[in-house]
């Protein structure tokens, strides 16, 4: 919401500055996002051209002799080259001096040299000035402007623009007088905003009215015969301009200005170009308007419009249409004044993505008092801007809902905010504001919201208006109360586990990411989702169309963009849900890291002693395990097995688990195609861990660690080596070995693993390291011959293994 000073003052008497102006409006809660104090025109000077010589060696250039005042160069006359066709003797312009910037061609200028003749500033256009986008000559001031003075000051361009932040649920103060009325209330002045006179009018309005649709709640119109539609008046041009409007027309302007300025939309019709009456309806199916906008909208049943016997006219609350417009030829107008259902509206605009000052009105709530005067203020505007004879109103009462009263015990105020405020100024400062009091007693009262607020549901309402106004700076900073016994666990467990996940990871030199939950289709079906209950029916992007099934196609995308960037080495994760389905149970908690290029874990890049290895899928179990020892996953148990989701390679993949149900994480090198599908290169190895399925550690232990038992004896180590299928899984052979003797082997280690032709098509070796530790004298020959049995049938057994001779 923007507007100057000058027309906040036409509503607030005041003698406050700007900075006290501003500074109560954040307080009240009316955030300032910007003043701009139009500093940037200031040294513009009105200056008066002398001479108009043709410049020696340009057809199109001049050399001027300007003057600009006593002030200006010791009052000598200034030289400037200027190639501006309406530049002649007599002619009185706006001057621009060297070290000014000029903000329509964003130049500061300096002493410049143009075809070999000094040019000492220069004389500017409405468009360098950022006045209109007229550039076909330079300003041209009437002969009675005083030379040597401010430009901003003569052209009324010194005013402050002040921008707010509305929250939205203060639609009264989407006008200025609401702002005014804030500030009177806040001690800052006394408000002038008075009631429109109402206008009677001559006869009825010839135009009938109907209301089909239930989206509006109120409507009036009337009709102004005999106007003479032309430019609006200067002053307000240069408002509407302040605020970045581009004026239009009188009849238009009118209606702008009044949107800003009370806060009551307003539309204009050409009566000429209305065929019969008027009707508010919903749209037939492939109904289309031209908006003023330029645009063609396509309308559905959905949307309410105003039509006449030909079609809709206007979309409902939003946008006015092309056709009933106003312009020049207008003679006869049709001034409407309506109320909307504001879910009505901001369904409507959301659905046809159109954005106007009405509809950010109409979706808040406009006042539904000032329907009638909102017609009455802009009928007087039009017959004193334009002319013209009104007829009476033809009015359709609102038939909305209303503010209801409130009752506000006078303790609520210290008991949400801390600020001891005595009842008596509890009431007039909502008096104030608008409210009344409907009833009263000691303990409190019954209070009545004003028309122009909606947004008054319950006491905390009314309290926060009396804190606003008290000042929030008035509240006394206090510390919490502390409990004297000591607290207990904060977090859950999930989030405990989180955070150690995280710190896993960080110390495993990845860099952590937080990414959107919402992926592109192709990417949702190439890592198992896609379905058709996981598509988003508002997507916040085009492509982001699907709840993401996994993280890794958020990673990958990540990694990519900074190897489109030069970073071609990184290491991401990222702990965060993913959605298999559209039930509670299909959100599941998930840790998932990615490495790119050469980023493993002992740092990526080139070095002296060698480049380092592209990352494989060795590196990506590394990052699982440790992901799982961090959670509290005893890794001795797991199993891990070849093999994993369709997204990762075949042959370089794997899954770990926890007995032969639970899948606690997969992990390995991503599969080409699926890379291909993501539009995604080079070496790229990832893990997943369903945090959701590990085991939650037990708070209290049922039973205490064992004691720790050092043998006394000397440890014995025997290799083995087994040969067995190539599609064996060595860890098969690991366990095997350990279940042999439990009380006599110890650590089983795999050293060596051997393929070729010796062993067989489709044979290989794997060499185990056996250490044995007995606890109750030293092994013999004989001991260790029969344990060394054990272990070559317990393999043999379990994997069809046998000794390599």
């Amino acid at each position: 919401m923007k507007f100057t000073l000058s027309w906040l003052k036409d509503h607030l008497e005041t003698q406050a500055s700007l900075d006290e102006i501003t500074e109560r409006l954040t307080a009240i809660g009316l955030e300032v996002e910007s003043v701009d104090d139009r500093a940037v025109f200031h040294p513009f000077t009105i200056a008066r051209v002398l001479t108009a010589e043709p410049h020696p060696d340009a057809d199109k250039l001049r050399v001027l002799s300007v003057d600009a005042g006593p002030q200006v160069n010791d009052g000598k006359p200034l030289q400037i080259v200027c190639g501006a066709p309406n530049a002649q003797a007599g002619l009185i312009g706006v001057l621009a001096l060297p070290g000014t910037y000029v903000p329509g061609i964003d130049t500061t200028l300096g002493v410049g040299k143009i075809r070999g003749v000094e040019s000492f500033g220069m004389m500017c256009s409405e468009r360098e000035l950022e006045l209109s986008d007229e550039h076909n000559g330079i300003i041209s001031l009437p002969s009675d402007a005083p030379v040597g003075t401010r430009f901003s000051d003569y052209a009324g361009l010194s005013d402050p623009v002040i921008e707010i932040n509305l929250t939205p649920n203060r639609p009264d103060a989407t006008g200025v007088s609401g702002i005014a009325r804030d500030l009177a209330a806040a001690g800052l002045g006394t408000l002038k905003t008075k009631a429109p006179e109402p206008i009677a009018g001559e006869g009825d309005c010839p135009v009938a009215l109907t209301l089909e649709s239930p989206t509006a709640t109120g409507f009036a119109l009337r009709l102004v015969r005999g106007v003479r539609n032309g430019p609006s008046p200067d002053w307000m041009q240069k408002r509407l301009k302040a605020i970045g409007l581009r004026p239009i027309n009188a009849l238009v302007d009118i209606t702008n200005y009044l949107t800003f300025d009370r806060g009551r939309p307003l539309h204009v019709f050409d009566a000429a170009r209305v065929t019969g009456g008027l009707t508010v309806r919903q749209a037939a199916s492939g109904e289309e308007i031209l908006g003023l906008d330029g645009r063609v909208h396509a309308l559905d049943e959905s949307v309410c419009v105003i039509a006449d016997d030909k079609g809709p006219e206007s979309i409902a609350g939003i946008l006015g249409g092309e056709h009933s417009g106003c312009d020049e030829t207008t003679t006869d107008v049709l001034i409407e004044s309506a109320l909307w259902e504001p879910i009505d509206i901001a369904r409507t605009g959301r659905q046809l993505g159109i954005v106007t000052d009405a509809r950010y009105r109409f979706e808040r709530g406009v006042d539904c008092d000032f329907m009638e005067p909102g017609l009455d203020l802009a009928t007087r505007l039009v017959m004193e801007l334009c002319g013209g004879t009104p007829t009476r109103k033809h009015i359709v009462p609102y038939r909305g809902a209303r503010p209801e009263p409130v009752r506000l015990p006078f303790t609520e105020v210290e008991r949400l905010t801390s600020l001891t405020v005595a009842p008596d100024r509890q009431i007039a400062l909502l008096q104030s504001l608008g409210f009344t009091v409907a009833a009263r007693d000691d303990a409190g009262a019954t209070i009545v919201p004003p028309s122009w607020r909606p947004d008054i549901d319950g006491k905390a309402d009314l309290v926060e208006e009396v804190m606003r106004l008290t000042g929030v700076d008035a509240i006394a900073p206090a510390p919490l109360p502390r409990d004297a016994a000591v607290t207990g666990r904060v977090l859950t467990a999930a989030q405990q586990r989180d955070r150690i996940v995280r710190r896993a990871l960080a110390t495993r030199g990845m860099l952590e990411t937080v990414t959107y939950s919402f992926i592109p289709h192709a990417e949702a079906v190439a890592f198992g989702g896609g379905a058709e209950a996981l598509q988003l029916e508002n997507p916040i992007a085009a492509e982001l169309t699907d709840m993401r099934p996994s993280l890794l196609p958020s990673l990958i995308a990540a990694a990519t963009r900074n190897a489109a960037r030069g970073y071609g080495d990184t290491a991401l994760f990222e702990v965060s849900h993913v959605y298999r389905d559209d039930t509670p149970e299909g959100q599941q908690r998930v840790a998932a890291g990615l490495r790119r290029g050469t980023a493993v874990m002992a740092g990526a890049g080139r070095d002296w002693s060698g480049n380092a290895p592209t990352v494989s899928v060795y590196d990506a179990k590394a990052d699982a395990l440790a992901v799982l020892e961090a959670a509290g996953i005893p890794t001795d148990r797991i199993q891990i097995e070849a093999g994993a989701s369709a997204w990762y390679h075949p042959g370089r993949s794997g899954r770990i688990k926890l007995g032969p149900k639970v899948t606690l994480a997969e992990f390995g090198e991503l599969h080409p195609k699926v890379l291909k599908a993501v539009r995604a290169g080079g070496a790229l190895a990832g893990f997943e861990v369903q945090l959701d399925a590990l085991p939650e550690a037990r708070r209290k232990p049922t039973r205490t660690k064992p004691t720790l038992q050092l043998s006394a004896f000397q440890p014995v180590r025997r290799d083995f080596a087994f040969v067995v299928d190539a599609a064996v899984e060595a860890l098969k052979l690991v366990r095997a070995a350990e279940g042999a003797d439990r009380k006599l082997v110890g650590e089983v280690r795999i050293f060596d693993i051997f393929t070729g032709a010796a062993l067989g098509e489709g044979r290989k070796s794997v060499a185990l390291e056996v250490t044995l530790v007995p606890s109750e004298r030293t092994l013999t020959d004989e001991d260790l011959e029969a344990v060394s049995g054990k272990i070559v049938a317990a393999v043999a057994k379990a994997t069809g293994g046998v000794l390599r001779s």
